[in-house]
Order: structure tokens, then sequence, then C-alpha cells
């Protein structure tokens, strides 16, 4: 016999209902294998088409239409250029003004129809750059330099971009120094320098529809300037606010122009970085992977060198395109039952959601149906939209009706139960509507009773059961479509008892255990035992080292061979047989040969946090034999990741018994981890896992910042500072500081917000803040979950106004070529400091070239040193104090003309005839036209080797120096008005010694005695031989 179902069929139009043969409703309706895709298509495509792909499998085969903007597209009347391959649409010779547009495929079949997600068709393009010349950018070195890309028309603006130096393809390849945008295309240099001479081209490149083009060259001429000046950092690149899908990657840019090179650094300003983020190109871009909702937030870029920093901010945003939280399947239902079909969403924005019938808008949030009819069966679509995407979820739903029928699911034929035991006999026929259950045993028909209950789905249950209710059973079902039936028989068999139940048993580690069991059961049914440990089953096969059966497979008993500790706990055997089970349990001590302090325990976690107390949670470990008698808990934060620390609890002694304490005294928004020891009479154990790390929850600040003062600063201003709160003190994100300050005789208080948690001092800026007024200040902390106290009241002073006079009676006196002595009278009010001094060469130098003299208000004079010889001089005195400086007094001086620079010509040293003085004579020295005029001499006579001596000053070309003992040097130079001239030195030596320098008398002497030894040698060599020898031996 075949078997008839009704199913109402849908296409597009309601079809009449027929009945289909069992064969035929194997069919199913149309399931998508392949959608259409966005396309973009090149406007100078070669090839003169597009191809949308659609795909769809059923049961019968699918049949194809498409729709351009909503509307179905007549393949017969826009056969030029619409044509169906299979169920692609090809779209022949596109039309830009025709063919722009969302498309969509709809497939059908006899069981309804599906529409496709929606792809939109656009034509790309990138134009050539204008033929028009570029002018040339002129910047002198160390300036910074921006070179314009300015791309032309294109779609889509997925563009990139790179420089070209002279010519192709010479590429720029980044550096800390250049930059290319990949927002705008512009080339960025820091600082240029002279190698950055030359021509530059902008090259653009779409990567949607392969095509590159370059614009004209734009020369870069570098000016030269010496010394070459520095500039403080100033970003030219700045990231705009960003809207970012999770899961996607984004970069964000940022570049700085400044000499020396900026600096670029980025933070989170309202946490950390991602994790998973990436900075390259010098700090130039920061990529962001895999961006997920904890990442929004507001980013900071900074650029800082030595002559200042710049900061840009801006937030990114994290929104999600819709994703299935609950979505459709295809099911089958009985006509008549009520039936709801629903979906979730999630997305940000939130999704608006919708549902299509056979491709028709059906203008519901959720379907529900309270009787089902066969209009009702057809192919069902969820679709989810927001601004980022569209979701479609697809299902068919089959509206059933049949004649109860048991060919797929009869009665079982043979059912055992054990006495007294409880049984449930399934009726499950396939029917729609649904059928009404009957049941009957042999010819007598059943009610429900004490012990014989018909459950509404068709079951029949036969509790404490006995051998009088052995028979054959069966199930009638029938409903307007007709009935049917399906008949079991049931046997009641003896029911399982324990006969031999475990006993506990105490072994030491390695000694055999054993552990019996017996049972008895109905001789028609196999037994089996089976045997577990803290309710794991034990495989005797796989652990078979350990455990043994007694007997073989039939016997309940076994022997535990060797035992470990791990082998101590309950014992449960459980004898089976098909019909039932029954169970017994026995414990099994293992002691140590050696006792020893209780092992980890484990599963240490969290709940309930709160922001300064929280619950721990742990299993309590193996105690060795020896019972645990208390728990101690450790914590450590992220200030201390090294050093674990006893934690305070409630109640504060953690009974052995315990496994759970509440844990107090801990610091509100701080990361935390836990770990759990545990003591018996043999000591500490080994301390657990730590538990997952958690933060505790946030809370107002209850630190206030200290060391609250401040005062001075410019004129108009009211300097606050304060010493920070440590990090570990700000209770919770954005976390910063309200100053608040009042003149010191009046009530009302002004507040400021100050951002930034590491903020020493704030400047208030006021133009009718009068100079050195007093101000009561104070500061207090807040975060997102409120504010702090104030710290205590400090009483500062606003800052002074700057000197309101310049010295005078300024005067300069040179001391030599390179030195002057400047002086003044001092400035008679009691807010001066001090003074600077400063000075440049008048038309050559500039006012900074030369380090600025300061000076305390004690001093109205200063010598300055090392200046130009035969150089006019500008000369600047300005009073100061911490408000800034007074006004200028300024004179004009010419500094001497230099010393000779050549030295004295020593002519002659020479010992008078007393010997007791030394005459030095030297040739008159004669300066250069732009010397100095010689005024006098001076005459340095020391001791060799040492730096002092005695000075003499003659007009003369000669001194007469006293004779001392010992060696001596002789300095001679020329004295002018711009200063000492070149030294001559000469040495002399004193009595004592071999002298250098002999009078006209003493030379006589030498020679008259030199004269008189000769002769007396000569006379000696004329005496007689024998007159010699008589002398000779005479003596």
């Amino acid at each position: 016999a075949r078997t008839w179902a009704l199913v109402f069929r849908f296409v597009d139009s309601p079809v009449p209902v027929c009945p289909l043969s069992s064969d035929e409703s194997s069919g199913f309706g149309p399931v998508f294998e392949e959608e259409p895709a966005d396309t973009i298509y090149p406007e100078e495509s070669p090839e003169a088409k597009i191809v949308m792909s659609c795909r769809a499998r059923a049961s019968p085969p699918a049949k194809y239409r498409w729709r351009l903007k909503g509307r179905d597209i007549d393949f017969k009347t826009e056969s030029d250029h619409f044509s169906l391959v299979g169920g692609n649409l090809v779209i022949s010779n596109p039309d830009k003004g025709k063919h722009v547009g969302t498309y969509s495929c709809v497939a059908a079949n006899i069981f309804g129809a599906v529409v496709s997600r929606s792809a939109l068709v656009q034509f790309g393009y990138l134009d050539m750059f204008s033929t028009e010349e570029r002018e040339a950018v002129r910047v002198r070195e160390g300036q910074g330099a921006v070179l314009l890309c300015d791309p032309p028309p294109h779609y889509p603006d997925d563009l990139s971009f790179r420089w070209m130096l002279n010519e192709f393809p010479v590429f720029i390849s980044p550096t800390e120094r250049m930059f290319v945008s990949q927002m705008t295309g512009n080339l960025y240099i820091s600082k240029v320098e002279a190698i950055d001479s030359g021509n530059y081209s902008c090259f653009v490149s779409s990567p949607s529809i392969a095509k590159s083009v370059f614009s004209k060259f734009i020369p870069l001429v570098p000016l030269v300037e010496r010394p070459i000046k520095k500039y403080p950092a100033d970003i030219r690149v700045k990231f705009s606010e960003t809207y970012a899908l999770v899961g996607q990657n984004i970069t964000l840019e940022c570049f700085a122009l400044g000499n020396p090179i900026p600096q670029i650094k980025w933070r989170k300003v309202d946490g950390d970085l991602p994790l998973h983020h990436e900075i390259s190109l010098a700090g130039g871009q920061l990529h962001l992977r895999n961006v997920q909702y904890e990442d929004e937030g507001t980013y900071e870029c900074e650029a800082l060198n030595s002559k200042g920093k710049d900061w840009h901010r801006a937030n990114i945003h994290v929104e999600a395109s819709p994703q299935w939280l609950e979505d459709i399947s295809s099911t089958e239902k009985n006509i008549g039952s009520a039936y709801t079909m629903s979906c979730l969403a999630s997305g940000k924005p939130k999704p608006h959601v919708h549902w299509l019938k056979n491709g028709q808008s059906q203008n519901k949030h959720e379907l529900k149906f309270a009787r089902l009819t066969f209009n009702d069966s057809g192919m069902y679509q969820c679709i989810a939209e927001n601004r980022h995407g569209i979701i479609h979820a697809n299902s068919e739903l089959r509206v059933f009706a049949s004649a109860p029928t048991f060919l797929l699911s009869p009665v079982k034929k043979k059912i055992l139960v054990a006495k007294n035991g409880r049984v449930v006999i399934e009726c499950r026929p396939r029917a729609a509507p649904k059928p009404v259950f009957t049941w009957s045993k042999g010819t007598e028909l059943l009610a429900n009773s004490s012990r014989i209950f018909i459950w509404e789905s068709g079951n029949l249950e036969i509790v404490n059961a006995t051998k009088t209710d052995e028979g054959m059973y069966t199930c009638f079902a029938e409903n307007d479509l007709g009935k049917a039936n399906s008949t079991g028989s049931l046997s009641i068999t003896e029911a399982t008892k324990i006969t031999l139940a475990p006993s506990n048993a105490d072994v030491t580690v390695g000694e055999d255990a054993r552990m019996q069991c017996a049972a008895s059961h109905d001789s028609t049914l196999d037994i089996t035992f089976v045997w577990s440990l803290d309710g794991h089953t034990i495989d005797i096969d796989i652990e078979g080292e350990h455990y043994e059966r007694v007997d073989g497979e039939s016997s309940g008993e076994i022997v535990i061979k060797k035992t470990q500790l791990n082998h101590a706990g309950r014992y449960t055997c459980t004898a089976q047989t098909p019909v039932d089970n029954v169970t017994a349990s026995a414990d099994l001590v293992v002691r140590g040969e050696d006792l020893a302090p209780p092992a980890p325990p484990g599963g240490v976690r969290v709940e309930e946090i709160r922001d300064k107390s929280l619950r721990l949670i742990w299993s309590q470990g193996t105690d060795n034999h020896s019972p645990i008698s208390k728990y101690s808990i450790q914590y450590r934060d992220s200030a201390s990741t090294d050093d674990w620390r006893e934690a305070v609890t409630s109640p504060v002694n953690v009974e052995g018994n315990a496994e759970t304490a509440t844990v107090v005294g801990l610091i509100p928004w701080t990361e935390y981890e836990f770990r759990v020891t545990a003591t018996n009479t043999l000591g500490t154990g080994d301390p657990s896992d730590p538990s997952p790390k958690i933060t505790t929850l946030e809370a107002a600040p209850v630190v206030a910042p200290s060391d609250i003062g401040g005062g001075g600063g410019s004129s108009r201003e009211l300097t606050i500072t304060w010493t920070p709160v440590q990090p570990e003190y700000y209770y919770g994100p954005n976390f910063g500081y309200i100053v608040a300050f009042k003149p010191h005789n009046e009530n009302e208080w002004r507040k400021v917000t100050v951002a930034e948690p590491q903020a020493r001092r704030y400047v208030h800026k006021d133009s009718s803040i009068s100079p050195s007024t007093e101000f009561d200040v104070k500061v207090k902390a807040f975060n997102k979950k409120g504010e702090g106290p104030y710290s205590l009241t400090a009483v500062i002073y606003s800052a002074q106004d700057v000197p309101s006079e310049a010295p005078i009676n300024l005067e300069s006196r040179p001391l030599s070529a390179t030195e002057v002595v400047l002086s003044w009278a001092p400035v008679l009010e009691p807010t001066v400091d001090g003074y600077q001094v400063r000075y440049w060469k008048k038309q050559v130098e500039t006012e900074s070239q030369h380090m600025p003299i300061m000076l305390s208000n004690r001093d109205n004079q200063t010598r300055i040193e090392n200046l130009k010889p035969n150089s006019h001089y500008m000369m600047e005195v300005r009073a100061f104090n911490n408000a800034g400086l007074g006004p200028p007094k300024r004179i004009e001086i010419s500094t001497k003309k230099p010393p000779p620079s050549r030295p004295p010509k020593i002519i002659s040293t020479r010992l008078n005839p007393s010997g007791s003085t030394v005459n030095i004579a030297w040739e008159q020295v004669q300066p250069l036209a732009n010397e100095s005029k010689v005024e006098n001499y001076k005459v340095l006579y020391r001791p060799e080797g040492q730096p002092k001596g005695e000075l003499y000053i003659t007009q003369k070309q000669h001194i007469d120096l006293p004779m001392r003992k010992g060696l001596h040097t002789v300095e001679v130079r020329a004295q002018t008005e711009g200063g000492d001239g070149a030294v001559a030195q000469v040495q002399i030596s004193g009595k004592q010694s071999h002298t250098n320098v002999l009078s006209d008398f003493q030379h006589s002497v030498i020679l008259f005695l030199l004269l008189f030894l000769f002769f007396v040698i000569l006379h000696r060599n004329q005496i007689p031989e024998r007159t010699k020898t008589s002398r000779i031996s005479h003596i």
C-alpha cells in the first residue's frame, strides 16, 4: 500500500492542493549554494560583460529570475543586455546609465521561492592626472615640506599611493623623515635636507580596477640656510574620527614636521592599547588587528622633539554587521498545530529584522501560527540588516496531514520489565492532525489507574509490575483521516538483588585490597558487574595493572593490586541485566607509609565580585589521612606579580571543612588572582594553582592628592601644583582631578577639571588676576564612578607682574680687546629677582647668539669676556622675576684693538760688573695697523716651573733685575689698551751654578788666568833632565 500526504505547494502564487506520493514528498525547496556578490566593473574593461552568479540546490530543480532595484528583469524585452545562463545573470555591453544598481536572484520550485542576498553593481574608474605643470616647492633646509598629490576623479576610494623620484620606477621608501599618507596621498618630509632636491611624482593605483596613473613632476628645491634652524614638532597627518567593524583591521596615521625629527608615540587615552596592535613606519601608522568592542575609545598620537611637542586625539567607534544569535531551520509541522517562527540577530546598530515568504515581504518581526493550515507551507526567509550589512536565514515549512501509520515506528515487539519495576511502552505513530490514543491488553480496554497511566503523547506507563501484567498490549491511534494500531508483548522477569555487598577496607600503600560483590537475577537474563571509583567507571581492560576481576566477567569481585594513594575513595558495584540494575558501595582507605601535609586544593574560582570583596570557592584536596584543620588564602595583584600576600577573610579563620570564604579589604578596580593552601597536624601543603585573574568593581576615589602648593609663574597666572595619586588608588577608569580655587577673601569656589591622571599642575590664566593675590586652593580626584574627598586647603599667591622699569645709568668700561665691565643702577622695585644681560655683535649676530648672563638682584655689574677685538657690540640689561622680563636698557660699545701679535725681540742679557744684577734688553715692538699702540712693557721675573713671580712695568726697552739663586725665567711682553701682547722668554742662572751671563771684567780675568797657566806649563818642560831627576829623588 502507498502512503499519501497532503502538502500545500507555492511558487509565486497558490496552486491547488494535490496529494503527493511518499516518493514525491521526499523533495525539498531551494537552498542557495552560490549567491551574487558586489561587483565593480572597470569602465575600460576589454571584456564587455558582467556575470552575476546564482545557484540553488532543490528538488525538483529550481527555476531562476532576477531583480534590478526591486523590479523583475524581463529577459524577452531586454535581451540586448540581459541573458540567463543556468541561474547566472549575464549583462552584455554594460551601460553605466542603465545597469548600475542592486541585483537579487530568486530561485523557486513547487515548494516555494527564496531571494538571494543583494549585490551592488558599480562602474569603476580612475581618470588621468591633469596635464598642467606643477609649481616648484622651495623650502629652507631644516623646515618641513608637504607635496600635494591631489588624485584625479575615481571610484571606488580604495586607492594606494606611492611617490616617484626623478624617473620611473624609482620609488621613495618611507623613513622616519618621509611619510606617504594613504588617506590623502600627500608626501610629508619632516625636515628638508639638501639631498632631497629633485622632481617628485605621485603614483596612484586602484586595486579594484587594476589601473595606475601618475602626476606631473613637482620640483623640490631646498634653500641653503646656515646655520640650520630647529623647529618644534607640528602634526600634519591627523587620523580622523573612525568607525570600524568588529573583526576588521584598521590603520591610523600620524606624522609631524619638525627639526630634529619628531618621535611619534601612541596611546589609548582611556586604557591600554589593544593587545593585537602594531606600530610601523617609525610610528607613523598604528595598526589595530581584529578590532573588538573593547577597543573603542579615544586614541592619541604625540609628536615630540627637543623644541616642543604636539598631539592629536580622535575617537574610534566600533560597530558590527548583523550576526545570527538564533535563526531558523526547515521543519515539518502537523496541520492544525501551533507554531512560532523567530530569529534573533546581534549587531551595532541593532539590526532590523523582517520576513519573506516565497520572496514576498511579511512585514512582521515574528511569525506566529495559532493553527497551521496548508496555506502556511512554503519557503521562509528571516532577514536582519543594519547600515553595515544584511544576512539571510532560510527555512522550508511543510504543513503535514495524514492518517496514523506505524510503518516507521511500530510498538516494540518484546518488552521486558523486572518484578516490581516500572516500564514505559512507547506509541509514536506518524499522524496529522494529532490522533486520539487508546490501549488494550488482549481484549481488555485499559484506563488510567493507580498503576497504569496513558500519557498525552500516547505512551503507556506501568509501575510496580507483577506477573499478572504479562500479556499482549495494543496501541490504537485515530484522527479525522483514519486510524491504525500496533501490538507488542510484555514479560515480567525476576528482579536483580545484591546478595553480597562490598565492605569498607583500610590498607597501606603497596598492599592489595579486595572488594566483593554478588547478586541474584532472572535466570533467563545475562548479568554483568560494573565497578566505579568516586563516580568514574573503572575500565579494567585499560587499568589492568592495578585492577583484576576474580573468576572472570561473570564475577562481581575485584582485587586492587599494589594500591596507591589515588586508589582511595568510594567504590560502587553495579549489577545489571538488560532489564534492571542495583548498586552497593564501600570505602577504601589507603594510608601512606609516611603521613604528609594535605595536597593542594583544586578548582579555585571567584564569584560575587564587588569593589572591595569577593567570594572564593575551592575543592578539598587529599588530606593524606590527617584531617585538614584550616585553610589560608593568598593573593597577588597587578602591582606585585611575584609577591603572594596573605588575604583578609570573613570569617578570619577558615575551618578545615570549608570550601568557600569571603575575601575582604581589597582595592577597587584592581586585578587579582588567588590561591589556597591547606594545613593539617603535619604542616601546610603546597598552594593550589592560581585562580583565573579577575578585576574588582570600580568605586569612587577615597585618596586625595597631596602636597598642594604653587604660586609664581607668568604675569596674570595662578599656578597650582600637587603630587598625583598613585595608580593603585585610581579605583576606576576616566581618572582625573578637580581643581578648586578662590581669592582668600571671597566665598565662591571656581572649579576646573584636569583629565590627565599623572598631571601635577594646573595654570589658570586670567587677565583680571591682580599680581601677588592670595588664593585658597584644594584638589580632589574623580573617576567614572564619582568624586573623592578634597585635599587640605593650601594658600598660594598669583604671579607677580614683570618689572616695570629698566635699569638706568648703564655704563661700560673696556678692560681689554676682549673684556668689558658693564654696570648700572639697580631697579628700585621689591619684586625684582635679578638681572639678565645679553650682548651681540651689531649687524652681525642675532640677539640670541650668546647665552644670557643671569645675575641676582644684589649685583649691578658684570664682567663680559671672550669678546671679539675691534668690534661693535650691543649690550642689553633687563630686570626679571618669576613673571618674566622687564623692559630693556641698551648701550652700544666698541672693543679695543687687539694687542701686538709679535713678541718683543730680546737682544742681550748682561751681568753688571757688581754681579748683583743682570741687564735684559729688547727691541721696540712695532704694532700692526689693526693693533693697539704700545704703552709700556711688562717684565715677569719668576723661578723656573712656578707661575708667580715679580712683575715690573717700564717704558724703556731694557731693565736691570736682581740676581737670584737657581734657574729663573724672564718674560717680556708689550702692554696696550687692548691688553698684553705676545710674550718673549729668556732663562738666567744664579751665583751658585754655572752662569749664562758674564760681565766684561769677568771675561778679562778669565783670559788672564788661562794665559798664566799656559806659561807655567811651558816653563816646566824646559828644566834640565838631571835637575828634574834630582828633584824627583828628593821628593
